[in-house]
């Protein structure tokens, strides 16, 4: 009896709450609330903010108070003050009972003969999408979401969420040709099998394979389109199975959950769960390291904010496999990765910021150097044998309130600086640099303009044999689900972007973006080799073999897409719907060189328009509504 008192005391030590309404549960990067904080930070009305998103909705409450006492200041406008009100009522909201207006139900009791209090919401939502992409041949898309969620707090310290969603969806593309993962003329160079030797492989490890590759969703835009069902996708029309695309209309589902816990006042935070994430100090959306864009997959992460200065964050997730076409039980044979990343962020008051981030992508298995968060995975790796895809980011962002923020980021994959660092495929990294200048014409305006370069087979990584999976080459690239979890262009690739958002009124978010998008041309007769997230680079002669070098532009076909979109967002006053969409155009052409594509040497280039790589100029609209909103 003593010792079942003395554990209900501690349970009730550790749960106890005088504060009801605070919540530790996460609120998604792809909220807009995340632009304003943005905002407000350029402009110096609140402290630095975290480069660990997403934030928990405590988080955020604290932000906002600290953001409206400046309200007497004259630093806030009337548009600005109620939308920060409205998001502080979203997120402190303690009705209890049914609330048709948010399509939300609320209820708290306490866990019985504890006394420590348990909350439940409850919330229902309807996503209705259509998407046109208008070409020489029209295509149209489509999603249909319903969603269900419920969270709670078991008193002040701990929050969960479990939700789920079941859609129809369909996103036409067509087949561009085919690509080779290393090059075509790939000829590997490992030794004989020896059955004598213990060393030696039944096959040969290095085996080049060709690839189908598709177009970018058509009725959307390019690399905007973000695959929400988890897995596969399931058709109506008597298809069975585990299918990869729904070319067609499909239904599919996707599920969300977290367990959270914060303690010493929000500053420990530690989760298990599965959610999106945005790691880096840069602006929203444009980490090189671990980006929104990226899916989802179910994790245990800590974040630890000691000092105002300091904060170190750790995650470790379970990837989810590829559905190449190949099935379930084949393509996900080879696709057990675990995914392990550690950032540490520095602060200098609100002017200077700093991240080191190093991340692992390694197959299955219990590797505690990895998990840890105080053992660097770049230098562990050499302990245990270099069976993995190691990367390191570097971010600095220099800050002066008011004025904007300047930034540039390095993301190493692979890199040798014995080696040219200008003309070689093994110097696999990509950059970026960019500014953001808040604008005082509109309510939370602002511009963005950035640079990012991602070198050829950069996020890519060789499949090769380990030692616990037999005779089966694993895959190892930077990817989740087939999607990237860095940045979100593919190898190869560069992007000029220039992005005006505004919220002119407190309801109606707008932006206005024009992007100039090169990529090398992973398909037909000038395919350019790693541009491609499954590209192998060829594990021989990377100094010297002339495949192996590289020459933006100058060395095969490359795609260049200009980009002018207009998008914006609604939601009615009084009314539980909100409608959003978006529209613009894409002017797509190709340049090539007059002679072979990997042949070592620069060459000049000029646009063409041949079957192959055809010039285009299509239109893209999508209009949406969404009852009631998490």
């Amino acid at each position: 009896m003593k010792l079942k008192v003395l554990f209900l005391t501690c349970l009730c030590l550790f749960f106890s709450s005088n504060v009801f309404s605070q919540t530790h549960s996460s609120v998604s990067p792809e909220d807009l609330v995340y632009y304003i904080l943005e905002q407000a930070e350029l402009r110096g009305l609140c402290s630095p903010l975290p480069g660990i998103r997403p934030y928990t909705q405590n988080t955020i409450i604290e932000i906002i108070n600290e953001i409206l006492s400046f309200e007497n200041s004259g630093k806030l406008n009337d548009i600005e003050y109620e939308v920060l009100q409205q998001y502080l009522d979203k997120y402190t909201n303690t009705k209890n009972g049914l609330d048709l207006l948010n399509g939300s139900f609320r209820g708290e009791t306490t866990i019985g003969g504890t006394g420590i209090p348990l909350t439940l919401n409850a919330m229902a939502s309807l996503d209705i999408e259509g998407s046109f992409g208008f070409y020489s041949d029209n295509y149209a898309g489509t999603e249909i979401w319903v969603s269900f969620f419920m969270n709670g707090d078991i008193g002040e310290n701990v929050s969960w969420v479990f939700g789920g969603e079941g859609g129809l969806m369909k996103a036409p593309r067509k087949t561009l040709g085919d690509y080779w993962t290393y090059y075509e003329s790939f000829q590997p160079k490992d030794k004989k099998y020896d059955p004598l030797d213990t060393l030696s492989k039944p096959e040969d490890e290095f085996v080049n394979r060709k690839i189908k590759v598709y177009s970018e969703p058509l009725s959307h835009f390019p690399y905007t389109y973000k695959k929400r069902w988890d897995g596969s996708v399931f058709f109506f029309s008597g298809i069975t199975g585990f299918n990869s695309w729904p070319q067609d209309i499909g239904g599919g589902y996707n599920l969300s959950s977290e367990l959270t816990a914060s303690f010493l006042q929000n500053k420990l935070i530690a989760r298990l769960g599965r959610i999106s994430h945005e790691w880096g100090s840069t602006s929203l959306g444009s980490s090189l390291a671990f980006n929104k864009m990226a899916r989802p997959f179910i994790g245990i992460e800590a974040e630890f904010n000691p000092v105002p200065w300091l904060c170190i964050a750790s995650l470790t997730g379970f990837l989810e496999y590829h559905n190449n076409e190949n099935g379930i039980y084949e393509d996900s044979k080879t696709n057990q990765n675990l995914f392990s990343i550690t950032m540490l962020q520095f602060k200098y008051k609100n002017y200077l910021f700093f991240d080191f981030v190093d991340a692992v992508i390694y197959p299955k298995r219990f590797e505690l150097g990895y998990i840890s968060p105080v053992t660097n995975s770049f230098f562990y790796q050499n302990n245990v044998g270099k069976f993995d895809n190691m990367a390191i980011t570097l971010n600095l962002k220099a800050q002066y309130p008011g004025w904007g923020s300047v930034w540039f980021s390095l993301f190493v994959d692979e890199m040798n600086l014995t080696s040219d660092l200008f003309t070689l495929d093994r110097q696999m990294f990509a950059w970026q640099t960019g500014i953001n200048v808040p604008l005082p014409l509109l309510s939370f305006s602002s511009v963005k303009l950035s640079y990012t370069k991602i070198n050829p087979y950069t996020y890519t990584h060789h499949r090769n044999f380990l030692p616990w999976y037999g005779d089966l080459r694993m895959e190892k690239s930077y990817t989740n689900n087939g999607a990237g979890l860095g940045y979100y262009l593919p190898p190869n690739s560069d992007e000029l972007l220039v992005k005006f958002s505004a919220m002119p009124q407190t309801n109606l978010s707008a932006h206005f973006q024009y992007q100039m998008i090169r990529h090398g041309a992973d398909f037909g007769p000038s395919a350019v080799d790693g541009s491609s997230f499954l590209s192998e680079l060829d594990p021989n002669g990377r100094d010297t073999n002339p495949v192996l070098k590289r020459f933006f532009l100058h060395d095969g076909a490359y795609q260049w897409s200009h980009i002018i979109k207009l998008s914006a967002e609604w939601k009615i006053p009084s009314l539980p719907i909100t409608l959003f969409g978006e529209t613009g155009t894409v002017i797509s052409y190709f340049t090539n060189t007059s002679k072979e594509a990997n042949d070592g040497i620069s060459h000049p280039y000029s646009i063409i328009d041949t079957p192959d790589y055809p010039k285009s100029l299509s239109f893209i609209i999508k209009i949406g509504v969404r009852l009631f909103q998490r």
